[in-house]
């Protein structure tokens, strides 16, 4: 192969590179109601482990919104692939363990964490919009603790 052909890349790489990691629409969703409801934040906030999407610093709070995919999320979303399964199970593992860790080290810090799951914003069952939102200002505004918000709460 001469040095000016281009690379070989697969179907599958494109489909995989194609996904983004920040500023995805249920992203995108949760930033702009809240934003209209008054609440100011800090996107990817770097100043803390994992760079949690959304950081509220006078409430001492941080918004995580996780695909079911991604951080193996046991709902109807995700599914284990049926090919590689060795790499795919280490790479969801892994996924998991290190938002495991990033949220104790915040925690050890005085933050609290709400993840909201791909599957209470889209899909089968996920919760109407208004619902979920109010869910998630509750939280904000009255400090409970860590929680999190799936598609059957």
């Amino acid at each position: 192969m001469s040095k000016d052909a281009p690379p070989i890349v697969s179907s599958r790489s494109k489909q995989m590179a194609a996904i983004k990691s920040k500023d995805t629409s249920p992203e995108l969703f949760i930033r702009r109601a809240l934003y209209k409801r008054g609440f100011r934040y800090r996107l990817h906030y770097r100043k803390l482990p994992g760079k949690p999407d959304l950081a509220f610093p006078r409430y001492r709070a941080l918004i995580e919104i996780n695909g079911c995919f991604w951080h193996g999320h046991n709902c109807h979303i995700f599914k284990w692939p049926n090919t590689r399964k060795a790499f795919w199970r280490a790479k969801i593992q892994q996924n998991r363990s290190r938002d495991i860790k990033n949220k104790r080290l915040r925690s050890e810090q005085g933050w609290r964490t709400l993840t909201i799951w791909e599957c209470a914003i889209s899909g089968k069952t996920s919760l109407p919009d208004e619902e979920l939102i109010c869910l998630v200002v509750k939280w904000i505004e009255l400090g409970v603790s860590d929680w999190q918000i799936t598609g059957d709460n």
